[in-house]
């Protein structure tokens, strides 16, 4: 509900003089008509909600200063805007000296010119320096702060509209409670602040007086009335559900008295107490704050004391003075002209005109806020001038006629409540109500059917029993995949080698905020296996709305020799000297290697399970083959034929040779026996080749040689062992006698 614009001349039904009680019948105290309503709530409303609905919902103004200012931490952006400010003013000042040095050298060498922007820039260019630095400094610092609880926005656009959404129900939430503990706990409030129940010489002296003003003004009950000892100050304050006054005000006239109680009926019964309390508690955090220092400075009035509370609480200070106070002054000036209106209508201007010219203020508060607010009170003079407009006098105390005169009636003063929300603002309620539960609704189905962590874990099984490696990989942390061969190891997970992980089943998911521990029992290499997988919830949302997870658990470590014709899963890997490591997904993997005429590799099988670091025991030993080993006896035994084809006593590079002092004229070798030799690979293509002592073979040479009695045959039989390397080189066994 808009309060009118107290300077807005308003149409109203012409009411009597002022100073003369309204016609019709008069209550007399003690009367039966006017009378005090349970809980004292003022009437004119159909019940408690469209009273505190008709005082919330009044002062947006209010409301929003309020909320921005608390909510938004306008003080700490101040503080870090003063902070940057200075800071970068003085980075300003330093380097705008320096900035006529950077000046192309042509512009200073011009006539005039030059010298002008040289002793321009030489003497000001450290303060406009300092002048720029201040403003952007003070511009960032403030925004910076404003906007670093916004940062996700970009990737999560539905977190300025929740969050904003949910600032506001926190603020209202906090408003509304506030309100409440204020009216229900009124009593006891005002109780310990000093205030107590009017004597009974008070009563007779107070009470018919606020009778007389509550029939002028229209309204059927009056509030409690209560009184503090101050014999000094002449006080009252309008609350909720009470009317505070100080004794010093039974020392003044009747006609003040009325005037004073008639303008704090009106505050009662428009409820701008209710109003004040809501916007209070949506700032209640800047307030409490705030009541720090004003507390203070009203106890130990003092220039130091003021100057210190200032250093230190500054921004709360100013945060409070020029951002809340003069947006909720608006309200609470109205609500001052609009009670001085009720004074006049209660024919009790003179009263209210007297007061105003000797006590100037009448509403001191008692709370650094209540204080803050009172200060926004208009001044004096503007209020007698507001009260000569609605009540024009003549010099001899007549009313005169007066075209700037304003019309003041109780409709005026107290226009209807209404309902707590009418047929159409129920109906739209409803509907956004129904939108929002429904939309919610399907929007947690959402999240529970394909956002939980348990749904990734899933995929990421699903994945590999469908042998997808790059959808197994998406669905892990991106920290973890980085500097992965992706193609490589799904070419491992999609070969007809991989056994990927069966019967899967997640037992427990307990959650820690953005982190998560699965535990999932599986069957992999036919063996049954419980694992753990962490995962952490997505930073950037998916449609801005949803936040998937990602599994953290790292892959597998395969350690593997620098050896040629390495393969995983028939998948070739990469050989380096200093050894291969291959980086591999849960499962079961066929590990294999290099396969020729000489050796083999047996396979082996290797099962990697969720979060295991590397894999151990790792075996590709190469064997010799039963090919391999006839193949190198042939070898060996074409290596001997052609020794022994040879017509020399000591052949080169052959185990056997001939040799009896004498010159030899002729001889040739034949192989009686071939040595039975035994061979160690030494790699896949390479093997030593030995001749144990036992299984020696024997070579026959037979000639003749020459002597000073002529030639003399001979014939002799010599054993000898083979040793040497037996190579593969071009896919044909080679053998080489030697150590070598």
């Amino acid at each position: 509900m808009r309060d009118p614009d107290p300077d807005q001349v308003r149409p109203a039904i012409e009411e009597p003089p002022a100073g003369d009680p309204p016609t019709g019948p008069q209550p007399t105290t003690g009367s039966n008509r006017i009378e005090q309503r349970f809980a004292n709530r003022p009437p004119g409303y159909p019940n408690a909600l469209v009273w505190l609905r008709a005082g919330i919902m009044r002062d947006w103004r209010g409301v929003l200063g309020a909320f921005v200012a608390t909510w938004f931490y306008v003080p700490v952006a101040l503080l870090a805007a003063v902070y940057g400010a200075f800071s970068l003013a003085v980075i300003g000042l330093i380097g705008g000296t320096q900035v006529a040095e950077s000046v192309p050298q042509e512009l200073r060498d011009a006539p005039l010119i030059g010298g002008l922007i040289d002793a321009f820039l030489t003497r000001s260019g450290g303060v406009l320096g300092g002048f720029i630095g201040f403003g952007v400094g003070f511009l960032v610092g403030f925004l910076v702060l404003l906007v670093l609880p916004w940062r996700t926005v970009v990737d999560e656009p539905a977190t300025l509209f929740t969050g904003l959404a949910g600032m506001v129900a926190a603020a209202a939430l906090v408003g509304l409670l506030y309100t409440l503990y204020r009216v229900l706990l009124e009593p006891w409030l005002l109780s310990v602040s000093g205030a107590r129940r009017l004597s009974r010489r008070e009563t007779e002296r107070l009470r018919p007086i606020l009778y007389d003003c509550a029939q002028r003004l229209g309204l059927p009950s009056v509030p409690r009335l209560l009184i503090e000892d101050n014999t000094v100050l002449t006080n009252a304050r309008a609350y909720s559900r009470h009317v505070v006054v100080t004794t010093s005000l039974l020392t003044e006239s009747d006609e003040d008295i009325a005037a004073l109680l008639s303008h704090e009926l009106v505050h009662w019964r428009t409820g701008d107490e209710v109003t004040s309390a809501f916007v209070r508690g949506v700032a209640l955090p800047l307030v409490l704050i705030h009541a720090v220092p004003t507390w203070l400075m009203r106890t130990f009035p003092h220039p130091v004391t003021d100057f210190l509370l200032f250093v230190f609480f500054w921004p709360v200070l100013l945060t409070m003075k020029y951002v809340v106070l003069p947006l909720h002054s608006r309200d609470v000036r109205a609500a001052e002209y609009r009670a001085d209106a009720g004074a006049v209508l209660a024919g009790h201007a003179q009263g209210m005109r007297d007061m105003l010219e000797q006590r100037k203020s009448f509403e001191s508060g008692r709370s650094g806020w209540d204080e803050a607010v009172c200060a926004t009170h208009p001044a004096s003079e503007l209020r007698l001038d507001r009260l000569e407009r609605l009540c024009p006098v003549t010099e001899a105390g007549g009313v005169r006629a007066d075209d700037d005169a304003i019309l003041v009636s109780s409709a005026d003063l107290f226009p209807g409540p209404g309902s707590v929300a009418n047929r159409q603002t129920l109906v739209v309620a409803g509907a956004l109500a129904l939108v929002c539960c429904l939309g919610g609704t399907l929007l947690t189905v959402t999240q529970w059917a394909l956002f939980r962590p348990q749904v990734v874990v899933g995929d990421y099984f699903s994945a590999l029993d469908d042998h997808d490696g790059r959808e197994a990989l998406s669905l892990l942390d991106p920290d973890v995949r980085a500097g992965l061969d992706g193609d490589q190891l799904a070419a491992m997970v999609g070969a007809k080698g991989y056994q990927p992980p069966t019967d899967v089943k997640v037992t427990s998911m307990k959650r820690d905020g953005d982190e998560a521990v699965a535990t999932v029992a599986f069957t992999l290499a036919g063996q049954q296996v419980t694992s753990e997988l962490p995962l952490r919830r997505e930073e950037s949302a998916t449609l801005g709305l949803f936040h998937g997870w990602r599994i953290t658990a790292g892959l597998t470590a395969l350690s593997l020799p620098g050896v040629p014709g390495l393969t995983v899963n028939g998948v070739p890997v990469p050989v380096a000297e200093e050894g291969t490591v291959v980086a591999l997904l849960p499962g079961a993997y066929t590990l294999g290697g290099a396969s020729n005429a000489l050796s083999e590799t047996p396979s082996q099988t290797v099962a990697v399970r969720p979060g295991q670091d590397s894999v151990s025991n790792v075996r590709l030993t190469p064997t010799l083959t039963a090919t391999g080993q006839e193949a190198a006896e042939q070898s060996v035994r074409q290596y001997l034929d052609a020794c022994a084809a040879t017509t020399v006593a000591a052949p080169e590079n052959c185990p056997f040779r001939f040799y009896n002092g004498a010159p030899v004229q002729k001889i040739a070798w034949k192989i009686i026996e071939y040595p039975k030799i035994q061979m160690e690979l030494t790699g896949p293509t390479t093997a030593r080749v030995s001749t144990p002592y036992e299984t020696q073979g024997s070579a026959r040479a037979t000639g003749s040689t020459a002597g000073f009695s002529g030639t003399t045959p001979f014939t002799e039989d010599e054993t000898f062992g083979v040793s040497g390397v037996l190579s593969l080189v071009e896919g044909k066994l080679t053998f080489r006698a030697g150590d070598e």
